[in-house]
């Protein structure tokens, strides 16, 4: 017997003679681990299942009479126990022996056809399950009551819409998907298109944007429009949605001056424009209540720092940063009122630029807020009211110059700290604003406690001696 393992042999090939007992078996590396000397000397017939011996005898008469027999498969049984379907075809040799039989393992064939059939019917259920998937989108789609778009990112085409919106846009509904190249902003009015294409240039820097409005279809009736970026095989999209014209409406509403100026106008709090050189251009009447005044005429061109805090010094310190920083919160002052009244405040105020770097033109608004009943309910005693009172009471307990000290050294330390405040806690800064030396603020602020009010964490820049 002769038993190789060279792959490029076929997997079982056997000598036979004219009556099929088999003289010489070769096996291909497949088959290392089995033995089959007992082969050897028995008819092939016996090797394979009882069904199979007809074709074997059939391929030995063909072979035998026109030189090669047609391909059979049959069910090779091999001494370990093992059976595998074996594709055979014998051929007749020229010399002695006669016949040469050679199999073909069919096993890993059989394998990969079953994978195939596998993968097929996966991918089968997978493509049904696809088109439920979107059979139920195009149902919901065309059936929603709100109008929405799909449209190509790149050149800002209609893929895709429901029949809401072709009715919003006053257009036909295609009759496939795809096939409608009316880009959305040929829809719009001229001037309205750059406002559309806007908002789209922000989501594409900022991943959103806030809605626009725009007026649709051949009644130029007002939408609002909100869109959204998503990826669509393989391709940025834009989603589009269309609020109803009453929603919008009422949006519209919303931003007409005349709603603005009314919500200005009945505000808690009070609100003023000025210009960059601080005279009211616009009062609303919370503030006129808080100044004690009762037209708004009284109290237009004149300067906001007449009834704030020091006479031109807050105002002072308040358009200084509104122009360094573009707006400030929560600044503490104390409002004058024209009748004697004095209220703890706090003022924001964020301006709009003009000429030379906002100095020139542009307008300033101002909100006022009265925060003395506060002060008073959270922390009663404190602030300057507090403290007056708090000397007022030791009338007849000390000497009046040790009243009047006491008195200077509390309205000098307010000052110190809303200096402070202002300033970001730059010591130096602080000291200009207060037009001292910044020795001497130095000085002040060991005598009242405010070294660590002085700095700032992660600032140690203005910590420095300077």
């Amino acid at each position: 017997m002769m038993h190789t393992e060279n792959p490029a042999l076929p997997d079982v090939m056997l000598v036979l003679d004219t009556e099929g007992i088999i003289r010489d078996v070769t096996l291909s590396n497949v088959f290392a681990a089995e033995s089959v000397a007992a082969w050897i000397g028995r008819p092939w017939a016996d090797t394979v299942s009882a069904s199979d011996g007809e074709y074997l005898r059939h391929m030995i008469e063909d072979a035998g009479e026109s030189g090669v027999s047609t391909f059979r498969n049959v069910n090779q049984h091999f001494p370990s126990g093992l059976e595998l379907p074996i594709e055979y075809t014998t051929i007749r040799l020229g010399g002695p022996p006669g016949l040469l039989a050679i199999g073909k393992n069919l096993c890993a064939m059989a394998e990969l056809q079953s994978r195939l059939v596998e993968a097929q019917q996966a991918m089968e259920r997978d493509y049904w399950k696809l088109r439920e998937v979107e059979t139920r989108y195009r149902l919901l789609f065309n059936s929603s009551r709100d109008a929405v778009l799909v449209l190509r990112a790149s050149t800002l085409a209609i893929i895709d819409l429901n029949p809401s919106a072709a009715q919003a846009l006053g257009i036909a509904m295609p009759q496939v998907k795809g096939t409608l190249s009316t880009r959305f902003p040929d829809t719009l009015i001229p001037q309205e298109r750059d406002l559309f294409e806007g908002m789209i240039r922000r989501i594409r820097e900022r991943g959103k944007a806030p809605g626009v409005l725009l007026r649709l279809g051949q009644g130029q009736t007002p939408w609002l429009v909100r869109a959204s970026s998503v990826t669509a095989d393989q391709e940025e999209v834009l989603l589009v949605q269309l609020v109803p014209s009453a929603a919008a409406q009422t949006i519209v509403d919303l931003t007409d001056p005349m709603h603005i100026e009314a919500l200005i106008e009945g505000g808690p709090d009070g609100f003023v424009v000025i210009d960059h050189q601080g005279a009211i251009l616009r009062a609303n009447r919370a503030f006129l209540d808080l100044v004690q005044i009762g037209s708004e005429s009284a109290v237009l061109g004149e300067p906001l720092g007449r009834w704030l805090g020091r006479p031109g010094a807050d105002l002072t310190v308040l358009l200084a940063n509104v122009l360094r920083l573009g707006a400030v919160r929560l600044f503490s002052t104390v409002l004058r009122a024209e009748l004697g009244r004095e209220v703890e405040a706090e003022v924001s105020a964020s301006g709009q630029g003009g000429r030379n770097g906002g100095k020139q033109g542009g307008t300033i608004g101002v909100f006022i807020r009265d925060v003395s009943p506060r002060l008073s309910t959270a922390t009663p005693g404190k602030g300057i009211n507090g403290l007056m009172e708090s000397l007022t009471r030791q009338i007849g307990k000390t000497t009046l110059r040790k009243l009047v000290d006491d008195t200077i050294a509390v309205v000098e330390q307010r000052y110190i700290e809303a200096a402070l405040d202002q300033t970001g806690g730059n010591r130096t800064a602080a000291a200009e604003l207060l037009g001292l030396s910044r020795q001497s603020l130095y000085v002040k602020l060991g005598r009242y406690g405010l070294e660590e009010d002085a700095r700032l964490p992660g600032r140690p820049d203005q910590l420095s001696a300077a």
